[in-house]
């Protein structure tokens, strides 16, 4: 079997429910249980220029931050850099100079995943080896790959192969794949991409954890989840889950004690205050290819009832909502609002 690497990305992925603001307790409490039930790589946050509204240190996780953590021993640190911020109006080579001052030999920072939509992904690539000529490992997450054609994800893969990429990812962004149709999207990249690929899950479906280890039986060997699935929409799939399977595969003894703790101290009680995981909304928004965000926003608004929830899904079905829009939120909500 080929060396999985097992990423944890609950500090980065959970922010979008709490603004990347975890209490150092808490992160301290987390890295000490990841270590325990094997995880590999933990992604401590964003890394961003972006700062706009009220965000905690995850949200930009600098070096001076994680410098303040005490990292156990075996554990790699990650962030992640969003794609649309190589891609704006500032040079590349200036943002990624302003993102990461140092490098990686004198950073705490091990590797940088760079999530990309598609028309994103031509113009982010080169920063894969101004990160790689500065020590980082690099990996690339593809986002809202699951309704692309197989020449559209090839080529994809066959730009991928022209830069210095040690992991490319794909994200099942909607939620709406289930294993076979990430199996196939697996051997699409695996007939032009040679290098580790990786998959990152969305639980609208139910089956983050069921399409993360098929990835793993088609060849995957890096895979994602987040502490009870903390992610934006539904989540993602449960490290606690994951954990028990890779331990199994990988025939390791692991800890579970500390991540059972971690779970009842902060995070089933998060859970229930900010009320992420799959619900039959989120289960439409994955069938539909509807953002998720859209049914976050929705629920946490006490203006919406479920009729009107499933009305704004209704018409963001026939719409199109794949991308999040306020505005095409508050539209669909004024349309709403005159049929009534």
């Amino acid at each position: 079997m080929k060396e999985i690497t097992f990423l944890d990305c609950t500090l980065r992925d959970g922010g979008y429910y709490n603004s990347w603001d975890f209490s150092s307790n808490v992160i301290h409490q987390y890295l000490n249980a990841m270590q325990a039930a094997g995880v590999d790589v933990v992604e401590l946050g964003l890394r961003s220029l972006n700062n706009s509204g009220f965000k905690g240190a995850c949200a930009f996780t600098t070096d001076d931050f994680i410098h303040s953590l005490s990292i156990p021993s075996g554990l790699t640190v990650g962030v992640m850099v969003n794609g649309c911020e190589l891609v704006s109006e500032m040079p590349q080579q200036d943002a990624l100079q302003e993102l990461f001052p140092n490098t990686a030999a004198n950073s705490p920072v091990d590797l940088v995943r760079i999530a990309c939509h598609v028309h994103e992904f031509s113009e982010a690539l080169p920063a894969a080896n101004w990160l790689k000529e500065r020590g980082y490992k690099v990996g690339f997450n593809l986002m809202q790959v699951a309704d692309r054609t197989e020449q559209e994800v090839k080529s994809l893969a066959r730009q991928a192969m022209a830069f210095r990429v040690d992991a490319l990812y794909f994200a099942d962004s909607m939620g709406s794949m289930n294993p076979d149709h990430a199996a196939q999207i697996i051997r699409w990249l695996r007939s032009e991409w040679d290098g580790a690929l990786g998959i990152h899950t969305h639980d609208n479906l139910g089956l983050a954890l069921s399409n993360t280890l098929r990835a793993l039986d088609e060849g995957v060997t890096w895979v994602d989840s987040t502490v009870t699935g903390m992610g934006r929409g539904p989540g993602n799939a449960r490290t606690e889950e994951l954990a028990v399977e890779l331990a199994e595969r990988r025939g390791k003894q692991v800890n579970f004690v500390p991540l059972m703790g971690l779970l009842r101290e902060h995070f089933i009680p998060m859970q229930t205050h900010y009320g992420w995981g799959t619900n039959p909304y989120y289960y439409l928004s994955g069938k539909y290819g509807i953002h998720p965000t859209y049914i976050q926003e929705m629920l946490s608004d006490a203006r919406f009832s479920e009729e009107d929830v499933l009305a704004v899904i209704e018409h963001l079905r026939k719409e199109g909502g794949k991308k999040f829009s306020f505005d095409r939120l508050n539209t669909a909500t004024w349309q709403l609002a005159l049929s009534t």
